[in-house]
């Protein structure tokens, strides 16, 4: 479907952190136990790092709701000055 809108690149967005492993034999948690907290302490930082973005992303998505109903006002507000125009004709 063709729309005649440019076609404008969108940030990728927040990512999820990914969720790390944990073994369930306590065997090989006690073996790889420093590869295990790496992986854990990672995915804390990246999951803060991700709820930051989120916090962002709805800030900025907000913002343009507003702005988009503003304009959506002006949108309207022109279109009932033309239409009555035109039935004044």
């Amino acid at each position: 479907m063709v729309t005649g809108l440019p076609c404008v690149a969108q940030p990728v967005g927040c990512i999820p952190p990914i969720r790390p492993f944990l073994p369930s034999d306590p065997r090989d948690v006690r073996a790889y136990a420093d590869l295990l907290r790496q992986d854990f302490e990672a995915y804390i930082e990246d999951f803060d790092a991700y709820l930051r973005c989120l916090d962002a992303e709805r800030a900025r998505v907000f913002e343009e709701g507003q702005e988009v109903t503003q304009e959506y006002g002006r949108l309207r507000a022109l279109t009932l000055r033309s239409r009555s125009l035109e039935i004044a004709d």
